[in-house]
């Protein structure tokens, strides 16, 4: 389905900006903490290091959240107060309540808005922003926050027990600003959102028994860990991840050359390869960065978009293609005129 409707309203990205906590993990420390090697992390998934927040001394999501937002709203040039909403994808709120949008709303001195956390897992941002541009052509909001933050690395065993998900995952986030404006050939032409809870078994993280698929065995040490058959994820993501792209090019009759950036969560460099080989995309036009960060959950895309904006990269008039894939199982393509 086509979500280009307007009805006269469009959407512009007004503001983006990242925000990483200060301490890494690198491969040569996973050395020391597990049965691995440098050259076997980067032969497999293209990373060499990954940030870790420092949960124990307050470093947490919503602290995340908060200094993206701050610099996304300060390269806007938009006062907290001017923000209709706020939106935050996550899967890691410091608490059950109260939820990470709520926190950062006080924190960045919002008004009393509407506030909330979107969980997608690693689609999550993904959803969040498609969610906003819809609410905004709606009419009823003008100024959205979007936020995108984990710190999933309090969810990793970082013994050789854990280690297939240890190499992988790091802590960020990202923000937008998006805005209504007169020029309704702005903002998101089509977008696909899919889920498959068949396939949640793959990728879990289980908080008692309960949590446990009749697949698993139910170990203690396995609590509150990430729980990820690698081999039947990235299957799933290599499949669905080249699908989206043929539907949303498909839907909105455009090819692959039309599209200036394809913005994709970094969870395998391999995948994204897969991508590039399979649809003749140039290097250029899909940023890797999992090598500096690892895969940052909900941050992943708002990072890299943020990147390319930062670098002079994305500009008026060009096309971008969101993409995702997560627990749950989750996948989804959000297609933007800028």
């Amino acid at each position: 389905m086509s979500d280009q409707s307007g009805g006269g309203i469009g959407v512009e990205i007004i503001g983006s900006a990242l925000h990483l906590p200060e301490g890494t993990l690198t491969n040569k420390d996973l050395e020391g903490m597990m049965d691995t090697s440098d050259e076997w992390i980067v032969k497999r998934t293209g990373i060499n290091t990954r940030r870790r927040a420092d949960i124990a001394n307050g470093e947490t999501t919503s602290v995340l959240a908060t200094e993206a937002m701050r610099k996304a709203l300060a390269n806007a040039k938009v006062d907290a107060t001017e923000l209709d909403l706020l939106l935050v994808a996550t899967m890691t709120c410091d608490s059950p309540t109260p939820s990470v949008g709520c926190v950062v709303a006080r924190e960045v001195g919002c008004r009393d808005i509407g506030a909330m956390d979107i969980n997608a897992a690693c689609s999550g941002f993904l959803y969040t922003v498609s969610m906003a541009d819809a609410m905004i052509k709606s009419g009823t909001y003008k100024t959205i926050g979007v936020i995108g933050a984990d710190c999933i690395t309090r969810h990793i065993d970082y013994s050789n027990f854990g280690r297939g998900a240890a190499i992988l995952f790091g802590d960020g986030a990202g923000a937008m600003v998006l805005r209504a404006t007169d020029d309704s050939s702005k903002g998101m032409i089509s977008h696909k959102m899919h889920a498959d809870g068949n396939g949640a078994k793959h990728l879990f993280i289980p908080s008692c028994e309960i949590d446990f698929p009749e697949e698993a065995e139910f170990d203690e040490r396995k609590l509150d860990k990430v729980q990820m058959n690698g081999q039947a994820v990235f299957k799933f993501a290599v499949t669905k991840f080249q699908e989206v792209i043929s539907e949303t090019l498909e839907e909105s009759g455009l090819s692959a050359d039309d599209i200036d950036h394809f913005v994709c969560h970094q969870a395998n460099s391999r995948i994204l390869d897969s991508a590039r080989e399979r649809f003749g995309i140039p290097s250029e036009k899909l940023l890797v960065n999992i090598q500096k960060y690892g895969n940052t959950v909900g941050g992943s895309i708002p990072i890299v978009f943020h990147e390319l904006v930062a670098d002079g990269k994305v500009q008026p008039g060009q096309k971008v293609m969101f993409l995702a894939f997560g627990a749950g199982l989750t996948w989804g393509s959000s297609l933007w005129q800028l």
